[in-house]
């Protein structure tokens, strides 16, 4: 790799952002793409362009045929991260779900009682209140922070701090009606109708979800959602 784009792979991994770097295998020049935007190198083509897209969301290095000719896509994102409020029967299936889709799992909740190394094994647990943590964790675009307790004490500041992230997935549990209500106080905080819109309330996919493990696989088949399709 050229040193230009070694340095600014570097400081872009630093920042936690989603790098590819291009090899033209024709012509043995050299790309950079940064978040799918900030191209350093050469221009490319919107065939390669949207290559590039596809490749970044879907966590998939290869060989690609553009207008350029053949152009290996090296993919190096950060990694994926899950942050759950709440440490509840719900995060006991989610938990060990998302560990096998490969998110590095953190669960929030100060109540000790419910956040112990034997109900939730082999996850880091923060035992702060929930804003603090999130604040100290910095949710970014490869992040999802999921609410679960119902509480508004703990998941309103979970809300509130995850949404001046760039958290790619926000998703609260409860009802509509108890959704409803979380967006008043919200809105009272200061956040508009653009912000709340990145809240998925009631979270997961509509799939008529009853048991704690089918509820974390309508979570995780949303966030999935999030992750993997343009926009």
């Amino acid at each position: 790799m050229r040193l230009d784009l070694l340095e600014r792979t570097l400081e872009a991994r630093s920042q936690k952002r989603r790098v590819c770097h291009l090899r033209f295998l024709d012509s043995h020049e050299e790309a950079l793409v940064v978040d799918g935007a900030e191209v350093t190198g050469r221009a490319l083509s919107p065939t390669l362009e949207e290559a590039v897209d596809a490749a970044l969301r879907h966590d998939r290095s290869g060989t690609v045929d553009a207008d350029e000719g053949r152009v290996f896509l090296e993919v190096m994102n950060p990694p994926l991260r899950l942050l759950v409020v709440g440490a509840v029967h719900i995060a006991q299936a989610l938990v060990p779900m998302a560990l096998r889709l490969g998110y590095a799992v953190t669960v929030v909740d100060p109540r000790r009682a419910f956040a112990t190394e034997d109900r939730l094994p082999g996850v880091p647990i923060r035992h702060d209140w929930p804003d603090e943590a999130l604040h100290d964790l910095l949710p970014d675009r490869r992040t999802a922070v999921v609410t679960l307790t119902h509480d508004p004490k703990l998941d309103d500041p979970a809300l509130h701090e995850a949404l001046g992230s760039e958290a790619f997935y926000i998703g609260a549990l409860g009802s509509k009606r108890t959704h409803a209500g979380r967006l008043e106080r919200l809105t009272a905080l200061g956040h508009d109708a653009a912000a709340l819109a990145r809240i998925h309330g009631p979270a997961g996919l509509d799939i008529g979800a009853v048991s704690p493990a089918e509820i974390a696989v309508s979570v995780l088949a949303e966030m999935t959602a999030a992750l993997r399709r343009r926009g």
